[in-house]
């Protein structure tokens, strides 16, 4: 019955009018978390796997264990060797077709068996690829795809990668002539308001040995589709090769530009004709828009000026790991907008392609990534053992995959690269002394010495010329922790924009050492945050750890959300933005990070597993810090007291508030004032007062010309009473991937969210509705991601529902001991 289904589906895509077809392949797949060679067999059994459905990672099933191989650092989470089989059958109306099976994400070392022949092996987990899979198809007749996904040998990375087929899987149907993988570039040669001047290359492929002459035309659709300009050019593709057609000309009068805050984008649509039939068609998604980083005044985006306040981030989703899924990944870039943040760091590696698509259309300008490490190892089994090999294919699949993006703005051919330095002594150390020695711990003797490149200087040339071969219309940098001109990287004059991680004291010094070279900072701050846990006095700064070389420990596993705790190599929030926003040659930053990771959880180990450097926790709730982004960064109204009001009696309490378009705000406690504050300067970004707890509540007031403008109020919470559930949406698509994220509160009997409480909560789940995740945003939780229970943290906790294919009703309900429940329901449409 399950191939009949499949056989039916593939009836109906591949009889279509269209010359290509692409469908998505992630459905009904067979895994298992095994190994053996005759599982690329077709003949191999697999009927007692377990069934599911991509994208998937495997890690993010397990348990936390301390002996994990990949260690803390990666999550602490296990890897393995998994297989995949599809099987899948094909129309014998496409017999003359050619198919190709492409893959978004492998992580890693994955090779592909079609029928039992071996397709290749790509082990750069995070690259797209794809394979010509036609010589080797049966026509009515079972296919099957095996692919085999190896991440026994760790630790491979300083952070969670997750493990498996965890990005989208396509299957595509051409003619024997067709537009080639990425085939199209989309170059804006010039824009002004009133005409912008469009260049696309075409690249063609021709499987048959005979030469064909068609005509390529390239279409300019509005975002309504109406034609706007087109080109047409007609050309003889020699066979069984390539042809690059390049550079037809469109011109387009009174053009919509890109802006962050206005997105526009348009379509190039290339279709490809011999005589009125149609062989191949291809939609290429576009922004028009023209940037420059000036040497003296920083950024601009369409001849105006504008800082990037940008964070890093890596890939995982949370409680989902590393599988990509849609509405996860426009939950964080939503909240990100909101903070104010325009730009977004992938960092260390190529991302998704469904990140770059939502920020074209969302608006965040992207820097995009290569490598985390290039000949020089940072962790025992890490990519250096495959760069001399693959460098090359990796990094041009990455740019040419990426570069008709409009949100992507600067290619970073490496971060904090090893090459940096003549020697880095890393190769017998842990991953956490590999992180500190990446930031301190070299001397002069290990840079750059003489006029002549070194190696690593022509190594870094080498990459930027391919990057500039495919793509001249973008800077290239790399993300240096090592501030002198005379890292081998700076030495190489291959690089267009300077960028620092972090040496905020060396930042004066750039316009001296780097003359001519535009600057931003490609990684920033290095704070770190515990969501509702705080140190005082909050004026004490924390150096986690006080140097390097030091160990640091504390009983709690938790770091300060007051904006006083750093990494010994970071700096803190506030006096970062400072510098960035008073110093006009700094275009911008990247903090790190947006949001809390999976892994490298500095400045702790196990069972510390995840990240503390977040703007918003691992759950997806902001930590207060995001309100002095918010504060400053939009137009929004904000007003932020914190912390909670649930203390002993007498203790004396830091009261910060983050406020803007305001001139004043007022403390009241129980009614009685405790003075105004001001920010008296363009370089205070909080106000604070001191003060000495009791029970009832804590009130703050902003005022505006004398007129109060808001005005927030935290009361002593009671005992915990009911669970509150909160939906981030009302309704979800039945098609099996939607997400609704609710939040879990522990609240009094008037409704005050309980800010110590730790309650354990069970969730049961009726209708067309799944568990997908659980979370709280702790760091040293030890609770699996897939279960259906979590412990509040500080009062909160979040469980995460993933539709069924079935429309109708959902029902979650949260229980725990001594507890009302909570309830609420759902649709699936």
């Amino acid at each position: 019955m399950k191939k009949i289904f499949i056989f039916f589906i593939f009836i109906c895509f591949f009889t279509s009018a269209e010359a290509r077809q692409k469908q998505n392949f992630d459905a009904d797949w067979s895994f298992v978390l095994a190994d053996s060679v005759q599982m690329s067999s077709p003949q191999y059994n697999d009927g007692r796997w377990r069934k599911l459905n991509l994208p998937h990672d495997w890690s993010i099933e397990g348990d936390f264990n301390e002996n994990n191989p990949s260690g803390a650092g990666g999550g602490a989470l296990p890897g393995g060797v998994g297989w995949y089989r599809k099987h899948f059958e094909i129309n014998e109306k496409d017999k003359s077709s050619r198919f190709y099976v492409h893959f978004d994400g492998v992580y890693m070392n994955s090779t592909v068996y079609i029928n039992g022949h071996k397709l290749g092996n790509r082990p750069y987990g995070f690259s797209s690829f794809e394979y010509d899979i036609t010589p080797f198809l049966k026509v009515n007749g079972e296919n099957i795809i095996a692919v085999r996904v190896d991440n026994s040998k760790q630790p491979n990375c300083r952070w969670y990668s997750g493990s498996g087929i965890y990005r989208h899987v396509y299957l595509l149907k051409t003619n024997s002539l067709r537009i080639s993988n990425w085939g199209t570039f989309v170059k804006t040669e010039s824009v002004t308001d009133k005409k912008a001047i469009l260049k696309v290359d075409v690249r063609l492929s021709n499987s048959i040995r005979k030469s064909v002459r068609v005509q390529v035309t390239n279409s300019l659709l509005g975002a309504d589709g109406k034609t706007l300009a087109k080109s047409s050019q007609t050309v003889m593709v020699p066979g069984s090769s390539d042809k690059v057609l390049n550079q037809q000309t469109i011109t387009l009068e009174n053009p919509k530009l890109w802006y962050v805050d206005n997105p526009y984008t348009y379509k190039i649509k290339t279709d490809i004709t011999d005589g009125h039939k149609q062989i191949d068609s291809y939609i290429t998604t576009i922004g028009i828009r023209s940037f420059k980083f000036d040497v003296h005044t920083g950024f601009y985006l369409n001849g105006k000026p504008m800082k990037i306040k940008g964070v890093c981030n890596h890939h995982d989703l949370g409680c989902l790991g590393a599988a990509i899924n849609e509405d996860a990944l426009h939950r964080q870039l939503l909240m990100l907008k909101n903070m104010g943040c325009n730009s977004i760091r992938c960092s260390h590696n190529p991302p998704a392609p469904e990140l770059l698509n939502m920020c074209d259309t969302m608006g965040f300008i992207v820097m995009d990534e290569a490598f985390d490490m290039w000949h020089r190892k940072k962790t025992q089994y890490d990519y250096s053992q495959y760069f001399d090999k693959w460098f090359e294919r990796d990094l041009t699949d990455m740019v040419i995959r990426d570069r008709n993006h409009p949100s992507v703005f600067i290619w970073s051919i490496g971060n904090e690269v090893l090459e940096q330095w003549s020697d880095a002594s890393s190769d017998t150390l842990s991953i956490e002394q590999a992180n500190l020695i990446l930031n301190f711990g070299h001397s002069s003797s290990t840079l750059s010495q003489n006029r002549e490149m070194s190696v690593n200087s022509m190594l870094t040339k080498r990459l930027a010329d391919i990057v500039k071969s495919l793509d001249d219309s973008r800077p290239v940098t790399a993300a240096c922790n090592e501030s002198s001109p005379n890292n081998h990287l700076f030495k190489s004059g291959a690089l267009d924009l300077i960028g620092y991680n972090y040496h905020n004291q060396n930042a004066k010094d750039v316009p001296v050492n780097f003359p001519g070279k535009p600057f931003i900072f490609t990684e920033s701050v290095s704070a770190f945050a515990t969501r509702d846990y705080y140190q005082m006095p909050s004026d004490s700064v924390i150096k986690a750890p006080k140097q390097w070389w030091l160990p640091y420990t504390d009983p709690s596993f938790m770091c300060s959300s007051y904006d006083n705790c750093r990494a010994s190599w970071g700096n803190l929030h506030e006096e970062t933005w400072d510098l960035i926003k008073h110093t006009p040659f700094i275009s911008g930053e990247y903090i790190w990070t947006g949001f809390d990771y999976i892994g490298e959880p500095t400045p702790y180990g196990f069972p510390a597993r995840s990240s503390y450097f977040g703007i918003i926790d691992l759950a997806g709730f902001p930590k207060d810090i995001y309100y002095m982004y918010q504060s400053e960064w939009t137009n929004k109204q904000v007003l932020h007291l914190f912390p909670h009001w649930n203390w002993i009696p007498g203790q004396k309490i830091d009261m910060w508030c983050y406020y803007n378009n305001a001139d004043e705000v007022e403390l009241y406690i129980n009614g009685i004032s405790q003075g105004i504050r001001r920010k008296d300067t363009d370089h205070q970004y909080h106000v604070m007062w001191p003060v000495i707890f009791q029970p009832g509540n804590v009130t703050v007031v902003a005022r505006k010309l004398g007129k109060e403008i808001g005005r927030q109020t935290i009361n002593t919470a009671g005992a915990p009473d009911h669970i509150r559930l909160i939906s981030d949406r009302s309704s979800l698509k039945a098609d099996g991937k939607s997400l609704a994220f609710v939040t879990v509160e522990i609240v009094d009997k008037d409704g005050n969210v309980c800010p110590n409480a730790d309650n354990q909560v069970f969730f049961t789940v009726q209708g067309s509705a799944k568990i997908a995740g659980v979370d709280n945003g702790n760091q040293t939780s030890m609770e699996r991601f897939k279960a259906n229970n979590r412990k509040a943290f500080f009062g909160k906790c979040l469980v995460v529902l993933q539709s069924t294919s079935t429309s109708g009703t959902i029902q979650l309900t949260a229980k725990s001991v001594d507890l009302k429940d909570g309830m609420i329901t759902l649709t699936n449409k």
